[in-house]
């Protein structure tokens, strides 16, 4: 029996698992491996590893907790299966960006920030504001130290500053002195005695109490003074001033962090802490931006000079004495009128805000408008130049002043967060510290080089350590996921994965898989939801689901080795690794050349004043490695500068010269992976305008029609026809407090949503619930008759939809499912003729070979219906597929952000120079 157990803790074992389309599954996994489970988008792989497997494992740890642990965590429902055995506590690692924190960074939550704080306030050198010099406290050791530098037989006082006591005078302070035996002081280069002198300085400042006088022997000097260095450091309330007899000068000594007459904080983590009051900018409150002037709004094209109209709210006659004031005070004040905005230096940019001469600055001008808000217009102009601006007190290190004078190898915190995450990583590997400082800080700098060696071995070497959470792609969260589960070193875990290789480039790949080996070989089980063929190569075990999707799907087809799944004739995913089964290139490539959109000067985050010329009426690809430029050049800069200009309102605008062209398309459009509802309630047809036309079918039938039942009636979000005890739900929900909570299916409408006498109506010989039930495929014929609702069936059939029920709830549709369904709405909503650039970020996500041969069935339609399409992709078949490649690069963050190369698939994969050629060439060749 014990040899038996043993056996079983070896493998995961599952039976009788049913969550969604899954067909009642029963199999084992080895533990400790690392398994990938692949198949055709809706297969249930996502159904199988993350809603049965790892739902399990979490459910298992939440209830293992107490009830008061318990109300803080997530509440898993516990998953359709008979059994789960072998399985232990378990972490999802999803592509979710869902980071809703705007104070949460890359470095905060890899928690290498935590590391750095404590490490530059255990070996930072605070520097002084005013010398320059590195703030120290006194003690007996260092006033020695400078006393053994002085010239022997060279005479001092010993003395300290008077301090005098609240609600008391000089003269009372003196007299204390003298009670406490100090009957000597020095005022104005010369000795007074107490017992003689009867005119005292009314200034305590020019007093110094004298403890004793000596004459400086070099190597006695600790020694003999020790003791009164210490009694005068405590008269003195730690403070000395050495007095030198024969020239009057004096040096102060103190035990306070101070230089120069500024007291500094002494170093500690919560110093260097922006979610600390105690850290932060008192200006932007550690937020890094304040709301006010955006100067990037004021100067939208820093490539323009002053004379060309860089400051856009000066280029109007009304407002154009400001610039006429500017230009007669420029040359004075050594402001160049004729150089490039961005050229000018801090200091020049600063006068033009703040002022000089005759000359108000910008800051005054608005200023002044402020004040005249009671005007309609000047709102209106004041509105066009306010946003979101970096603060001007921190200039957006998120710090107080004083921290970012801590400094290690003359860098503060902020200098080492905003470089990339490889150049930190070398900056930390080649940190040379003192003796000391080397013991005190060896485990903090090892943990950081740690982490930092595992975030550039997941690919995102290219990121910041201040980049915001909020702003990274679901494959850069993932990843970033995956390197704190590597810093944290957890043994004995389930890990799994969803995609992690979506947004790396093929170059990348192989660092990825090591990092996931290296996950399995400490003793972990990492299960991965994978379609990357390099992938599969590496993994222990594959699990290949199907045949198909959705109903016709939920099956394991095979599973076995690499080698096992090539050589098995009933698996699809085997027949394309093999090579038996293939993409094809496209035959009706569109190598005419055609009109385009051009994008001049391109400087947005990391690019290089490229320029990039679009073809319309083609496939176009962006590729390069990750962080290269691909989304801020089409994101931000192509979609936001082609939205403005049509009138629509983008989330970012990134900064260029000119984009010329627009006027050669009708819209624009980005078709992402986002759900396409969050509720029960959307369903795919819904969302396609479908299901206007069966509520339509439905409410003019002779039944319908009798009882006066319009198409609202056969609606569920609507009152009228749905079951109002569910609310069109179809289920009651049953709040258990520390439980999850219950879903009880609806006893007056038993679950379909609708009341009994809308079930009477029927179409056909189907009531409506039999018609939300039936798939796409099967609706089509079922149909047949009403052109405009089959020709909108079609469209979900042609785009590899026509597995999905019509009633298919929204919010349990894949990644790819949606992007699809979002794809056939555009092709039945578009008009003729009315061409529209769409946009895709990489649209194989979650897309099986098999997927990705009917999305670029898809985008030949698009392209037939005289549109454009541009993607940004990492797949090779994708890649290979397009009329047109713009390769980004040669290398990922400050090295990269240049036009490596445009052209064919075949051009670029002539070209030793891009990473995307030399992935692409055994491709087009066909190895």
């Amino acid at each position: 029996m014990k040899n038996q157990n043993s056996f079983n803790n070896r493998k995961i074992i599952v039976k009788g698992a049913r969550e969604h389309n899954l067909k009642n599954l029963s199999f084992e996994i080895p533990r400790n491996k690392l398994v990938v489970f692949t198949g055709v988008s809706g297969s249930g792989k996502s159904s199988l590893v993350f809603d049965t497997i790892y739902a399990e494992g979490q459910r298992r740890y939440v209830e293992s907790l107490s009830s008061y642990a318990r109300q803080f965590l997530e509440r898993m429902n516990k998953p359709e299966v008979d059994l789960i055995q072998g399985i232990s506590q378990a972490v999802a690692i999803e592509q979710k960006t869902g980071a809703k924190n705007t104070r949460s960074t890359v470095g905060t939550t890899t928690e290498v920030y935590d590391y750095l704080r404590l490490l530059f306030a255990r070996v930072g050198k605070t520097i002084c504001f005013e010398c320059g010099k590195e703030v120290k406290k006194d003690t007996t050791s260092t006033v020695s130290a400078w006393l053994e530098e002085q010239a022997d037989d060279t005479k001092f006082y010993l003395t300290f500053p008077l301090h005098i006591h609240e609600g008391s005078s000089v003269k009372q302070e003196v007299e204390l002195l003298k009670k406490r035996g100090f009957f000597r002081i020095y005022v104005k280069k010369r000795m007074i005695d107490l017992n003689e002198e009867k005119f005292l300085p009314k200034k305590k400042d020019d007093i110094r109490v004298i403890v004793e006088r000596f004459k400086i022997k070099k190597g006695a000097v600790r020694e003999k003074l020790a003791d009164s260095l210490e009694v005068t450091f405590k008269e003195g309330e730690d403070r000395i001033v050495l007095i030198n007899i024969e020239t009057g000068e004096q040096k102060d000594f103190n035990k306070f962090y101070e230089c120069c007459g500024i007291r500094y904080e002494e170093p500690e983590p919560r110093f260097f802490s922006f979610n600390n009051p105690f850290g932060a900018c008192p200006v932007c409150q550690g937020f890094s931006r304040t709301i006010g002037l955006d100067m990037n709004l004021v100067i939208p094209n820093p490539n323009l000079s002053i004379t060309d109209g860089a400051i856009a709210p000066w280029r109007s006659t009304k407002y154009g004495v400001n610039m006429r004031e500017l230009i007669k005070n420029a040359k004075q004040y050594n402001i160049p009128l004729n150089k490039p905005f961005k050229e000018l230096t801090d200091q020049q940019v600063e006068l033009i805000q703040k002022g000089f001469g005759s000359f108000e600055g910008i800051d005054k001008f608005f200023e002044a408008l402020a004040g005249k808000t009671y005007k309609l217009h000047v709102r209106v102009f004041l509105s066009r130049y306010r946003g979101f601006s970096v603060c001007r007190a921190c200039k957006g290190s998120r710090l107080r002043r004083e921290a970012l004078q801590v400094k290690i190898n003359n860098k503060s915190i902020y200098d080492v967060v905003k470089i990339p995450i490889e150049e930190a990583l070398q900056l930390f590997e080649n940190l040379k510290l003192s003796d000391y400082d080397m013991l005190v800080g060896e485990r903090v700098l090892k943990e950081i080089i740690k982490r930092l060696t595992f975030l550039n071995n997941v690919g995102i070497g290219y990121l910041t350590l201040d980049r915001l959470s909020s702003t990274l792609s679901g494959g850069e969260t993932q990843r970033i996921n995956l390197a704190t589960s590597l810093g944290s070193s957890l043994v004995g875990t389930l890990y799994v994965l969803d995609e992690p290789s979506i947004g790396l480039h093929p170059r990348d790949n192989i660092r990825l898989i090591n990092i996931l080996k290296n996950l399995r070989d400490i003793g972990n089980s990492v299960l991965v939801v994978e379609h990357d063929p390099d992938m599969m190569k590496h993994a222990d075990m594959i699990v290949d689901m199907g045949p198909k999707a959705g109903a016709q799907g939920g099956e394991i087809i095979a599973m076995g080795t690499y080698d096992e799944l090539i050589n098995n004739e009933n698996s699809l995913t085997g027949k394309y690794l093999s090579g038996k089964l293939r993409i094809p290139i496209r035959e009706n490539r569109n190598t005419k050349k055609t009109k385009t959109i051009r994008v001049e000067g391109a400087i947005e985050n990391n690019l290089k004043n490229i320029s990039v010329d679009f073809p319309l009426n083609k496939f176009i690809v962006i590729t390069g490695v990750s962080g290269s430029g691909k989304s801020t050049l089409i994101h931000d800069v192509l979609y936001g500068g082609v939205a403005k200009y049509l009138g629509l309102n983008p989330p970012k605008i990134g900064k260029f010269d000119d984009i010329k062209g627009i006027d050669n398309i009708d819209e624009i459009e980005i078709v992402d992976q986002s759900p396409i509802g969050k509720t029960p309630r959307s369903n795919p047809i819904s969302y396609i305008k479908a299901y206007e036309i069966i509520r339509e079918l439905f409410a003019s039938t002779h039944q319908a029609r009798s009882r006066g039942y319009k198409p609202g009636y056969f609606s569920f979000n609507v009152p009228g026809g749905r079951c109002e005890t569910c609310s069109g739900d179809g289920f009651i929900k049953v709040e258990m407090q520390f439980l999850a909570d219950i879903y009880l299916e609806c006893e007056d409408c038993n679950g379909t949503r609708f009341k009994k006498e809308i079930r009477e109506i029927t179409y056909h010989g189907k009531n409506l619930v039999d018609v939300l039930n039936i798939t796409v495929d099967e609706a089509i014929p079922f149909f047949n008759g009403n052109d405009k609702l089959v020709r909108y069936l079609q469209l979900l059939a042609d785009v590899g939809l026509g597995y999905i029920k019509l009633g298919q709830p929204s919010n349990t549709l894949s990644g790819g499912e949606a992007q699809r369904v979002k794809l056939a709405s555009h092709l039945t909503s578009q008009r003729e003729r009315k061409h529209t650039l769409f946009i895709f970020d990489e649209p194989t996500t979650g897309l099986h070979f098999d997927d990705i041969s009917k999305l670029i069935n898809c985008f030949n339609m698009l392209i037939g219906r005289n549109n454009s399409v541009v993607i940004i992709e990492h797949n090779l078949d994708i890649i290979k597929c397009a009329d047109h490649i713009i390769d980004l690069g040669p290398e990922a963050g400050d090295k990269g952000g240049e036009v490596v190369m445009t052209g064919t698939p075949e051009e670029i994969a002539s070209n030793d120079n891009s990473w995307t050629g030399k992935f692409l060439n055994p491709i087009l060749l066909g190895n």
